[in-house]
């Protein structure tokens, strides 16, 4: 045998990030829930339009039902009707709009109205995810007023848009959640939300001193997120039960202070006892089957975080019912955070998401991709390529899906897309030779409806599920089997799609990643200024501290879907995770040196020497970028 030293030693070869992206699924429980409501959305939709004699009505219901289903994710009814509703009235707008443009202006006329359309859309898809939901149905629905074939008037076709996605939304509403407690109908979704953020807690706390205690603050921070939304937006009802939904927020107000003190301990690196992990691990169990707290095991108090974990503790208690609480501070004064704006100048930072940078470039994308792909299906469909598939608006509508930067690395979708809809061609292609026409091609459309939520894990079994949805409606429209032209202008699409993606910007490019870090920087910067003046404004602070740590995994995102572009788009960003990477860590020594404030009324030398090694190295860092606004100029001098 050769010497041990003489083996070589094989490792395996890691994927390239643009390719291991694209093979990459979402992970989680199954939303039966959500499967149920897909179920019965488009295929019944699309089934009473066949009853009543009014097919083209029922095919444009089940495409909205089909797009709001896209949108159906976990969370609260309340979140729901925006994330639903906002999108569905965006997509009847566009449907309205592309219909009377279709008809009234020509093919030259039509591109420029759609171009135009796709700057305002892109632009406005960088505010959020919400928003960029909105911006993909307003161009979806724009394409298909355009250019489908339709019998009727367009308000009555915006009209059965906005049934089709009400539809699902009313399902949404009015179904209640499986293993929901008993009562707990109206507010599940918030109720698990907030009960999640205590079991988030617990986690941070048992992973203190140990490799994994970054990504559970990661998991944490998502939580705070995710049960901030589920109790924002519109109270579905005002009249019995407003006590309980008070009682909620208080818990979720609570639970701030304890995550601060659980980011403090995480912070200190010294692992902790599993009594101190117990007492939030008890109350996600209160919140989730909505009973009091009972008795708190109590850490130990030896040291500022521990006894700022302590007294969020008692403070917890009174949320929850239980008695003792302390109210210096607690969640009397912050309760109504979760229901509060994320600042004042909400709307101002809305405009210039949307104008800024990063809305200027992925507005220009968006128009381009959008614009071009219109051009050539027109200019296809008048020299009669299609021959008797005239579906242009499927280049478009395709595109718009393919030219999104929030919907994933660029390659990555381009190569799902494709992938999706050869399979999903195929797959119908088999089905619509076997199935009866047009009851198989009904419970085809529910069975994909029902089939939407789960895949949404992964953007090619997406496309595939929705190709099959597609070419089913198209044939119960009375149109023959399109399989071949919807593969050929899809790839057609990513062709388009792919060219304009690489295509030189004027301006830095990586504007989307980069005002998304400018803004996280904006928000550290705050929440530092606020702990280092030594306000004794808790509420405000945990405030500041969530908007900072918000911004800052909005931008962690971003950059993530940056670095697995391909090199010749990566590179435009390289740097940035660095600073994310410092801008975290300065939040969490902020946050520890809260805490200590908060027990000792000053900072210590630890503290103070690394929140200023931390600003400068930020500043150099930022500099070296390019990204203006670092803050390096805030002294950690005691208060």
């Amino acid at each position: 045998m050769p010497p041990r030293s003489a083996v070589a030693v094989r490792t395996p070869t890691a994927l390239p990030p643009w390719l291991a992206h694209a093979l990459r699924a979402q992970r989680g429980p199954l939303p039966w829930s959500a499967v149920v409501r897909g179920a019965l959305a488009a295929g019944p939709l699309l089934l009473t339009g066949l009853l009543v004699g009014r097919t083209s009505l029922g095919v444009v219901a089940a495409i909205a039902a089909m797009l709001a289903g896209i949108n159906d994710r976990p969370g609260s009814r309340r979140s729901a009707i925006r994330r639903i509703g906002a999108p569905a009235l965006a997509g009847a707008s566009g449907l309205l709009v592309g219909s009377v443009a279709g008809d009234g202006l020509g093919p030259v006329g039509l591109t420029f109205a759609l171009t135009g359309l796709g700057l305002l859309a892109g632009g406005a898809s960088a505010v959020g995810p919400v928003a960029s939901a909105a911006g993909t149905q307003v161009l979806v629905g724009a394409a298909i007023g355009a250019g489908m074939p339709l019998p009727g008037s367009a308000g009555a076709h915006a009209a059965a848009f906005l049934a089709g996605a009400g539809w699902l939304l009313l399902l949404r509403l009015a179904l209640p959640t499986p293993g929901a407690p008993a009562g707990a109908f109206r507010l599940d979704g918030e109720r698990t939300a907030v009960a999640d953020v205590y079991d988030a807690v617990a986690d941070l706390l048992e992973a203190a001193g140990t490799g994994h205690a970054a990504a559970r603050r990661a998991a944490l921070t998502a939580a705070l997120d995710h049960a901030q939304d589920a109790l924002a937006g519109p109270r579905l009802l005002r009249l019995p039960g407003s006590a309980t939904e008070r009682r909620l927020r208080a818990q979720y107000a609570a639970a701030l202070p304890l995550a601060e003190a659980a980011t403090a301990l995480a912070w200190s690196g010294q692992p902790l006892t599993a009594r101190a992990c117990a007492g939030s691990r008890r109350l996600a169990v209160a919140v989730r089957e909505n009973t009091a707290g009972g008795p708190l095991p109590a850490p130990a108090r030896s040291a500022p975080a521990l006894r700022a974990l302590d007294d969020a503790l008692l403070r917890a208690a009174d949320a929850f019912g239980g008695s003792g609480a302390r109210t210096d501070g607690g969640p009397g004064t912050g309760a109504d955070l979760a229901a509060r704006p994320r600042g004042v100048r909400r709307a101002r930072e809305v405009l210039r998401a949307a104008a800024g940078t990063g809305g200027r470039e992925y507005g220009t994308r968006v128009a381009l991709g959008f614009g071009v792909s219109a051009a050539v299906a027109q200019a296809l469909h008048h020299t009669h390529w299609y021959g008797a598939h005239p579906h242009w608006y499927w280049l478009p509508v395709t595109a718009v899906f393919l030219v999104k930067p929030d919907l994933g690395p660029l390659v990555s979708r381009v190569l799902c897309r494709a992938a999706g809809t050869v399979l999903g061609a195929l797959l119908f292609a088999g089905l619509a030779a076997l199935l009866p026409h047009p009851q198989g091609l009904v419970l085809l459309v529910a069975l994909c409806g029902a089939l939407i939520p789960v895949s949404t894990r992964h953007f090619a079994a997406q496309t595939a599920v929705v190709t099959v949805l597609v070419l089913s409606l198209v044939m119960v429209g009375g149109e023959p089997q399109a399989s071949a032209g919807r593969i050929g202008e899809t790839l057609l699409a990513c062709v388009i799609v792919l060219v304009v993606g690489h295509l030189p910007m004027p301006g830095e490019r990586g504007g989307r990643v980069r005002a998304r870090l400018t803004a996280a920087t904006a928000a550290a910067h705050a929440y530092v200024v606020h702990v280092l003046d030594g306000s004794g404004d808790r509420a405000t602070r945990w405030l500041l501290r969530r908007e900072a740590y918000r911004t800052l995994a909005e931008a962690r995102g971003a950059i993530a879907l940056a670095a697995a572009e391909l090199p010749a788009l990566a590179r435009h960003t390289e740097g940035t995770d660095e600073v994310a990477a410092l801008l975290e860590r300065l939040v969490d020594t902020t946050t520890a040196a809260a805490v200590h404030l908060d027990d000792a009324g000053r900072l210590d030398p630890p503290h103070r020497d690394r929140l200023d090694e931390l600003l400068r190295e930020l500043a150099d860092t930022g500099e070296r970028v390019g990204l203006p606004g670092t803050p390096g100029t805030t002294s950690a001098s005691t208060p």
